[in-house]
């Protein structure tokens, strides 16, 4: 009888230690450890950003994988569509054909849409309305807008591209451009207008560097203040798609997509020059 009572004591006690043990798991906050894989596709406007976010993602959580491929806007959330990824990054806003599909815009940041020339051209502003006939071929030529008698070589980027889509939307001129060039990525349009003489091009802000030129539309720089400010027209959103709401993506995805909108994530986008969502 005293054996048995022992043994009741003791099974007690370790029921007890249990419960207490999962209490103070609890209290701490910390979350039970989230195995894995997230796969992106998109937007190379958004290589930047995906880049600094998966490495700093990774190291917080080493037991995650998380793979981008960069493959255009259009592209990637054709991915999603197929489920071959669980995010779609497009640098666009979703189209009504995409979310009556099952698509949900996660806005992740803003990104300004920067105008870009070769480096020797001594124009340094233009207006809205000469950018728009520069692009429809009603401008060829920079000395129409004060510059040196040298031919405008247009360039964009493929019909694909969310960048493209969002820029000709903004200037209303879809299907109207007029382009020397198409090129397929962000990197590819600085690259080519770096090297060319008399080019124009339009590229994410937060890939702008000393090679070319940031030209300034109606007196207003292209920068994150005038953006936050309303006053920079060509400003566009950067998604993360999802097939349904977040929540109802898988553990990882859901541990990707809090990672980005913690404070953590949220300091890389403002590191990469983006603008944090209101």
């Amino acid at each position: 009888m005293k054996k048995t009572l022992i043994s009741i004591l003791l099974i007690l006690g370790l029921v007890a230690g249990s419960t207490t043990a999962c209490s103070k798991s609890a209290s701490s906050g910390k979350s039970k450890s989230v195995n894995g894989t997230v796969t992106l596709a998109g937007s190379t406007s958004m290589q930047k950003l995906c880049d600094a976010l998966v490495d700093s993602f990774m190291t917080a959580n080493p037991q995650l994988t998380v793979t981008v491929e960069y493959t255009g806007s259009g592209a990637g959330l054709e991915a999603l569509s197929a489920g071959s990824v669980k995010i779609g990054n497009a640098s666009r806003p979703l189209k009504a054909a995409e979310k009556s599909a099952g698509l949900v815009e996660n806005i992740v940041a803003i990104d300004g849409i920067a105008v870009i020339s070769n480096k020797e051209n001594p124009v340094k502003n233009i207006t809205t309305e000469q950018l728009v006939k520069i692009y429809k071929g009603e401008i060829k030529n920079w000395q129409e807008l004060g510059g040196k008698d040298e031919q405008i070589i247009v360039l964009g980027r493929e019909a694909a591209s969310g960048t493209r889509d969002a820029f000709e939307e903004i200037l209303k001129i879809k299907n109207n451009c007029k382009y020397a060039q198409e090129l397929d990525s962000t990197g590819a349009v600085l690259a080519k207008t770096a090297a060319t003489p008399g080019a124009i091009g339009y590229v994410s802000l937060d890939v702008v560097d000393k090679t070319v030129n940031s030209l300034k539309l109606d007196g207003v720089s292209a920068t994150e203040a005038e953006i936050s400010a309303g006053k920079y027209k060509l400003q566009r959103p950067f998604v993360m798609a999802t097939k349904g709401e977040i929540s109802a993506q898988n553990e990882a995805v859901q541990a990707w997509f809090k990672y980005v909108q913690s404070p953590a994530g949220k300091e890389i986008i403002k590191k990469v020059g983006l603008i944090i969502p209101e």
